[in-house]
């Protein structure tokens, strides 16, 4: 007995095929990527891709500043953690 689905052009596991009955990973990773922006995980990483890449020389400053006493981390987090409220809230 086939696993081919044919009322849905896949095999019954679900995976997509092509129209010779195929398993077809490139059709399956475009299906993935149309609907990865719908999907909590998918909007985390694509927020993640716009942050700006980490700039070395100023973590490198912060933790000369940190091991200097110079650095005031309480009023540090407590900015950032404003930040975070913000964008949760959608201000």
């Amino acid at each position: 007995m086939s696993d081919f689905d044919y009322a849905n052009g896949k095999k019954q596991s679900g995976q997509p095929v092509d129209s010779n009955g195929v398993a077809d990973d490139d059709l399956l990773m475009e299906r993935i990527l149309e609907n990865i922006s719908s999907t909590p995980l998918g909007r985390v990483l694509k927020r993640i891709a716009s942050l700006p890449e980490v700039r070395r020389e100023k973590v490198l400053d912060v933790r000369r500043q940190l091991t200097d006493g110079e650095y005031n981390l309480n009023e540090r987090l407590d900015a950032a953690l404003e930040k975070v409220l913000e964008d949760i809230d959608g201000r």
